[in-house]
């Protein structure tokens, strides 16, 4: 009667739009759960079926995926090899309700901002930016910067350097404080262990890989090397590095005009260099003690042919004065890190185990850009943002067991971040009424502290999490360089909030299981958007700090089932989310745009929002076929949202996306056959008076569905081929993350489509 009540309970769905997933949780709570068994499913096909996922990132520690009352994808390093990953749009390329904008390289001196960013960062159910946290091995990504023409974005990340990928989708500020708003990625690297025998009585004391890659969408090359020792049984050791260089990714344009018309894209050079050290010490068998460093350096140069003026050169004298000759253009991303995590078995009262964890970061972004003009003065920008970041640690876990079927696991602790950061601009002939250097916000110190508690209560069936953290922010603002120009003096703010998870799990068969869990999460206001200041006293405009801006929050609800039959799995998932006082940059305060009332612009307290979806994701293995075993999976998201103070649509929210594999698996290969729908973006679904000045209406893209094929050829034990053709049938298509305030009518939409038929190849060695 028990258990009757509980699938009850569970099919008692909070009311959404989508119609589908009424009948997707019909069909689970009737499914006959008797021949399941204990299998898993990927994001990618590759890893079809496997065993289960251990999974850190949802707790901050170990556990397996399925054990987690959240959604999450988890790329594994299987799925990376032959996927090919080499960046983070290749990570998100089949996550469903996931997304990386990447707009073509369109921008100019000191104009749009148009692919300035390069791989901007997440989208993750519709919000993206600094709403989504990024981290690398638990170590926050710096965030983006983004004021006026100037855009940094956060792809500080060498994708050869990592094994897997976790990513949490819905807030995640109860175990990881500001900035976990929309969720949470953790990108992991590599580790000795990876390379050398887990068997302790094998006598190999080195190994290591060797890759050499293609990738066809951008005609770059790269080649990566990792060696790992273990010179004692106490002592292992990991040395990798990367290099590789690469141009602009291709697109569909055929316009090759050195003007505002081109839609092929900029000729562009990229180069990534990266290493990546790891020494583990274990002094006793008691302690273990990891160190590692890490270098990230990207490189990418543009010769800026879009924002050349076209000739003959038209309009008043002034203009023809000031039209572009030529323009080029450099970015640079370098991140170092270095970080001490120790370990330590206690076996106290208190703990059986702590973690502390020292990590120092420093992270610079410059953009470096010439404009050689017509008749008028040439213009130089020299654009640089730095963040240096200190963050500790110290956690505790402890296990207390309560009768024989019943048991409490506490994770607790503290945290402290540190960021110092900082901008500045200089060059040569500065905006009107401005003189070089200038900074647009001061100089800041970020700080926060936080302390939290969760425990994973299991007893018979079920397992509850509750978990609760407070945190208190502070950001300190240098009046240095900023009043004047500023006329008001820089602010300096503080805060704190109280982020509260609740998750629950009921297994109703050993094989099938369903759950449901709050989490709310928040996002202090950064440096930039407290104290920003540009003002054009020419054009009579102006940019504003805000002193009293508050932090974004969030709320949370979700649904799901996992089932784990012998051929089939499947995971469906229902969310739902309000979010509150999401703060809007450069919104528009005031004045009429005269020299007597300047137009005022401010980052402001503005939005709040509804977000709704669901999402489905599973397998099936179809079992001996042709010597070889045959599998398929699938995955689909679909998302809305609206904005609840206008209910007006949420621009950043994704169009649905269907992917589909069929894996075929022998003894020496592997084929893959992967079909991806793209949904159309509708009229409906938009608002285009926020994206696009009228007349103009926002182009929406149209629907398309897309072919991949890949394959692993295993040559011998430690050699494979893997390739891959991307775009079989050679579709022109477009992302609507990238086309955001495109115009309809623009001339140049075929700038912003996607790669047409490419291969990809690469060749791994282990030794």
């Amino acid at each position: 009667m028990l258990r009757s009540l509980k699938k009850v309970a569970f099919c008692e769905q909070p009311k959404f739009k989508f119609n589908a997933i009424h009948l997707v949780i019909a069909a689970i709570c009737s499914t006959n759960a008797g021949a399941f068994a204990q299998t898993t499913v990927n994001n990618s096909s590759k890893d079809i079926p496997v065993l289960k996922e251990v999974v850190v990132t949802a707790s901050r520690y170990e556990q397996s995926q399925d054990d987690v009352p959240a959604t999450m994808d988890v790329i594994g390093a299987a799925s990376l090899e032959f996927g090919q990953v080499g960046d983070i749009r290749d990570i998100a390329r089949d996550m469903p309700n996931v997304s990386v904008q990447r707009a073509p390289a369109r921008f100019s001196l000191a104009g749009s901002s148009a692919g300035r960013a390069g791989n901007a960062g997440f989208n993750i159910r519709g919000l993206d930016g600094n709403r989504v946290l990024m981290l690398v091995d638990g170590i926050r990504v710096p965030r983006s910067y983004v004021f006026s023409a100037n855009s940094f974005g956060r792809d500080y990340v060498d994708a050869a350097l990592l094994k897997r990928v976790e990513l949490i989708k819905g807030p995640a500020s109860a175990l990881y404080g500001s900035d976990g708003l929309a969720g949470v990625v953790n990108f992991i690297t590599l580790d000795p262990g990876d390379f050398l025998p887990k068997d302790a009585t094998v006598s190999k004391t080195i190994g290591g890989r060797l890759g050499l890659l293609y990738s066809g969408d951008d005609g770059g090359s790269a080649i990566h090397a990792t060696v790992a020792g273990k010179p004692a049984n106490n002592l292992q050791w990991l040395l990798s590095a990367h290099g590789s260089r690469a141009g602009a990714v291709s697109n569909m344009g055929t316009n090759a005009q050195p003007n505002a018309d081109r839609t092929v894209p900029n000729p562009q050079q990229d180069a990534i260099k990266s290493v990546l050290a790891k020494v583990i010490f274990s002094p006793t068998p008691n302690q273990k003690h990891l160190v590692v460093a890490e270098h990230v350096d990207k490189r990418s140069e543009y010769s800026l042919l879009t924002a050349r003026a076209k000739l003959p050169f038209t309009g008043t004298e002034a203009q023809i004065a000031a039209a572009t000759l030529a323009s080029d253009a450099f970015t640079t991303q370098q991140k170092d890190r270095l970080t001490w995590e120790g370990r330590y078995v206690l076996d106290l009262g208190f703990a059986d185990d702590v973690i502390s964890t020292v990590g120092m970061q420093s992270a610079k972004s410059r953009e470096y850009a010439t404009e050689d003009r017509n008749t008028a003065a040439d213009r130089v920008r020299d654009v640089v943002y730095n963040e240096k970041i200190v963050q500790l640690g110290l956690r505790a876990e402890k296990v207390v067991r309560v009768g024989a079927n019943a048991a409490h696991k506490l994770a607790y602790g503290v945290d402290y971040v540190a960021a110092n950061v900082e901008n500045l601009q200089t060059g040569v002939t500065p905006p009107a009424g401005e003189s070089f250097p200038l900074k647009r916000f001061p100089d800041t110190k970020e700080t926060s502290a936080a302390v939290y508690l969760q425990d994973e209560i299991v007893f018979g069936d079920w397992t509850v999490t509750p978990a609760l953290r407070w945190d208190s922010f502070k950001i300190d603002a240098s009046q240095t360089g900023f009043s004047p120009p500023s006329a008001t003096a820089a602010a300096s703010i503080s805060g704190s909030s109280i982020s509260p998870k609740l998750g629950a799990m009921f297994r109703v068969t050993p094989q099938w299981s369903v759950y449901g869990n709050y989490a709310s999460g928040f996002r202090a206001p950064n440096a930039n958007q407290v104290n920003a200041f540009f003002e054009n006293v020419n054009s009579f405009y102006k940019t504003v700090p805000n002193p009293d801006l508050k932090s974004e929050k969030s709320r949370n609800f979700e649904i799901g089932s996992r089932l784990r039959m012998d051929a089939f799995t499947l995971d469906a998932s229902a969310f739902s989310g309000k979010y509150t006082d999401l703060i809007e940059d450069s919104r528009q305060v005031g004045g009429a745009g005269t020299r007597a009332s300047p137009t005022v612009f401010q980052s402001i307290n503005i939005g709040n929002a509804t977000i709704s979806g669901f999402e489905l994701k599973g397998g099936y293995a179809w079992g001996e076929v042709a010597g070889g075993k045959l599998s398929s999976t699938f995955s689909y998201g679909q998302t809305r949202g609206k904005d609840s103070n206008t209910n007006k649509p949420i621009n950043s929210i994704d169009p649905a996306k269907l992917n589909m594999g069929l894996l075929y698996q022998s003894a020496a290969w592997d084929a893959q056959l992967s079909i991806t729908r793209h949904s159309a973006k509708k009229f409906e679904d938009v608002d285009s008076a926020a994206l696009i000045a009228a007349p103009a209406v926002q182009y929406l893209v149209p629907a398309a569905t897309t072919l991949d094929i890949s394959s692993q050829w295993r040559i011998n034990k430690g050699l494979r081929l893997n390739v891959a053709i991307r775009n079989l049938t050679d579709k022109k298509y477009w992302k609507w993350s990238d086309v955001r305030g495109l115009s309809a009518s623009s001339n140049v939409l075929d700038a912003y489509s996607q790669s047409g038929r490419h291969f990809n190849v690469s060749l791994i060695a282990d030794f």
